[in-house]
């Protein structure tokens, strides 16, 4: 068979000819759709940056803001060149749904995320207790907060965790009170030990004077008296406050020759005053 040059070369030219002007909208769609996607993107970082909203939630709109305009530019354009969009709108729903089927705990970690990052119920900075985690928060990220513990180990803890539990904030307030329990033998006088023990707690160059610093009587245990010590400390200084409380009341208590009580040192004696 012989080939047609005049033929084909008709047919390129007519099918250039009706392809050529779809072509052209795809690629002007798809030149101004991103333009737009980037003013989009500038606009509303701006809007959100001037909201109370946290950086990590303005930049992650900004960027699902230019995403959503350039798939639906991308979608516009393959309609102008030929493609089934409802085809492809169909394909990609469907496709979401397998994959958030597949991705159900992330989803709600996403959630949980958005919730955290909106409302702020702790910053960066802060101390909290969550999910039996006492830690400093180090980083907010979208499926997880990341704490780092006194032992200055980092625990990834998932958002959806966090939201769905109680969270206890020890920053917010900017100050933080010490729990500290002190063991009294029961032959001890009780008025004399909180004497002792307030003495050394408010000369302590890490509790604040106000508020006062609190001594009492926690609990009756089966071989001693538990006092409660409650100082009150910076955040910042938690850890460092109470390993120097601890320590100066124990050698307060030694120079006062008050004995420490423990289980195996008392048994049945006198309860003083």
């Amino acid at each position: 068979m012989d080939f047609d040059v005049v033929k084909y070369s008709t047919d390129a030219i007519d099918w250039f000819i009706a392809f050529m002007p779809g072509a052209l909208m795809a690629l002007a769609t798809v030149i101004i759709g991103f333009w737009i996607a980037n003013k989009v993107d500038d606009l509303v970082e701006a809007a959100l940056k001037r909201s109370s909203l946290s950086p990590e939630l303005t930049s992650f709109f900004g960027s699902m803001s230019t995403v959503v305009v350039k798939g639906v530019a991308l979608m516009v354009a393959a309609g102008f060149i030929g493609f089934d969009t409802a085809g492809i709108i169909g394909i990609l729903a469907a496709g979401a749904f397998a994959i958030g089927f597949a991705l159900q705990g992330s989803l709600s970690n996403f959630a949980a995320g958005i919730l955290i990052l909106t409302f702020k119920p702790f910053r960066v900075g802060d101390y909290i207790s969550a999910s039996d985690v006492f830690g400093k928060v180090e980083e907010i990220q979208i499926l997880s907060t990341i704490v780092v513990s006194p032992g200055m180990k980092t625990i990834i803890i998932p958002n959806a965790d966090i939201i769905g539990g109680v969270v206890t904030n020890f920053t917010t307030k900017g100050i933080i009170r010490l729990e500290l329990d002190i063991p009294m033998a029961y032959e001890s006088s009780f008025p004399q030990v909180k004497e002792v023990i307030l003495e050394v707690v408010n000369n302590s160059p890490y509790v604040l004077k106000t508020p006062a610093a609190e001594v009492g009587i926690g609990n009756y245990d089966s071989h001693n008296i538990i006092l409660s010590v409650r100082p009150y400390v910076e955040p910042d200084n938690y850890w460092e406050a109470t390993y120097e409380i601890n320590r100066l009341i124990k050698n307060a208590l030694h120079k006062a020759n008050i004995p420490m009580a423990y289980s195996e040192g008392v048994e049945l004696g006198k309860i003083g005053a």
